[in-house]
This record gives C-alpha cells, structure tokens and sequence, in this order.
C-alpha cells in the first residue's frame, strides 16, 4: 500500500513566540493511515527573530521534514501560502497557520473524508460542530458570516466558515490553480476559484478554535475585511 504524503504549509510573519510551539504540535501529531508529513516554513520577511527559532527548531529536530523559504520582503500571508504551494510535494496540502489558533491534532478530521475517497477540498469550520472555540468579538462573528454568506450566494456553495485557516486540498488541485491575491484576500479568492471547477467535492467539518486578541498578535482588520467583499465579486466574474 503506497503511503501517502501530506504537506503543511506554514507561512510566518513575527511569530518568533510560537512558531516553535505549532510545530512540537505538528511533530507530536500521527496521521492517519501511516501518512507521513513535510513542512514548509515560510517566512514572510519577519523584522523579529522569528527566522532564528525556526532554524533553531530544524536543527535540534533533524528526524522531522521541514523545508524553510524567505521572502526578500513583506510580499503578505497569500504570497507566503504561495510560495508554500509552489514547494509542496504531498499528496495532499493543508494551511497552517503559525500562530495557536488552530490544532494540528485535528488533521486527522479533515483528512478523513478525503483519504476515504469522498473529498477534493475539506474545510475546517468554526461554526460547526462541537469542539471548543474561544469566545472573542462579535463584529468579527457577524462579520465572517456576511463574508460567507457574500461567497455562497455567489460561488452556490453553502460552506459555514469560508474564512477559515485550515483548508486542505488534494495538491494536484491546488496548485493548478492561479492565484493571485498575496494578502488576507487568499481566502475568498480560492473559495470562489475551487467552486468553478467541475465536479469539485467540498466537504466541511467542525474544528476547535483557539482565537488570539490584537493584544496576542491578530493581524487581521476591517481593511481586509473590504478587501474579502471586493475579491469575492472580482472571482466571482473572472479568473
């Protein structure tokens, strides 16, 4: 039985404080079916010492297959999530983000569907299910639902979370993609994208969700909000 292989793409702007503790979870995370992981670190030109403890974590963790990429400049999270794409290898490819929103133990629930035979895309949803989610602020509830719903009505798809980190893709798929947008706007962009695809399977199911205050390093804000309503209409027209 061949074994499969699944790609974490990670990218990283200034979070030296946790960067080496989302990955102790990916090592301490079994896959499924003996599926064996590769990381991809990308560092979107971080002015902390976020580069230092990620070379730090490759050579006191030589047993682990991690892949590290620099960006010459700040180019933004989607570029970074690019460049990850463009590196993976796995047969699958999964979005992580650096910082402790979000579990890695949980892949083995997202990777269900798909490795069964189901699913093309699965998404990770904060609004569903019964894992624990932080309680945090309520404009940036109302908010990601008004985005997603914005994205159903037009991709006619009916997804609960389209903003959520965790996205995972057969790799093939993925990266036949074009993507464009290099900052928070990956999210709706690919959203609308994969929906145009024939014959595409999206499942969703519900994961934990550990939010971080602005105080605890959040980068998102209301700009990119607008940027989400104006890349969900552009993608919705063209490619």
């Amino acid at each position: 039985m061949e074994v499969l292989k699944l790609s974490i793409v990670i990218p990283a702007y200034n979070e030296s404080e946790t960067i080496h503790l989302i990955l102790d979870k990916i090592k301490k995370v079994e896959l499924i079916d003996g599926m064996i992981k590769e990381i991809i670190v990308v560092n979107d030109f971080s002015s902390d010492d976020t580069k230092e403890h990620i070379l730090s974590y490759i050579k006191t963790n030589p047993e682990l297959d991690i892949r590290y990429y620099e960006h010459e400049k700040n180019k933004g999270k989607g570029a970074a999530i690019h460049t990850g794409i463009s590196k993976a290898c796995g047969d699958y490819l999964i979005i992580q983000d650096a910082d402790l929103e979000y579990d890695p133990e949980e892949y083995n629930r997202l990777l269900k569907p798909m490795n069964d035979g189901f699913a093309d895309v699965v998404y990770g949803s904060r609004f569903m299910g019964s894992q624990p989610h932080r309680v945090l602020f309520f404009w940036h509830t109302i908010g990601n639902k008004f985005l997603t719903f914005l994205s159903n009505m037009l991709s006619n798809l009916n997804l609960t979370d389209m903003e959520t980190c965790y996205k995972l893709f057969k790799t093939n798929i993925i990266k036949d993609i074009k993507l464009k947008e290099k900052r928070f706007g990956f999210e709706p962009e690919v959203t609308m994208k994969i929906s145009k695809i024939p014959k595409i399977r999206i499942y969703e199911v519900g994961v934990s969700y550990y939010g971080r205050t602005y105080e605890d390093g959040k980068k998102i804000g209301w700009r990119d909000g607008f940027r989400a309503i104006y890349c969900i209409i552009k993608y919705s027209i063209t490619n």
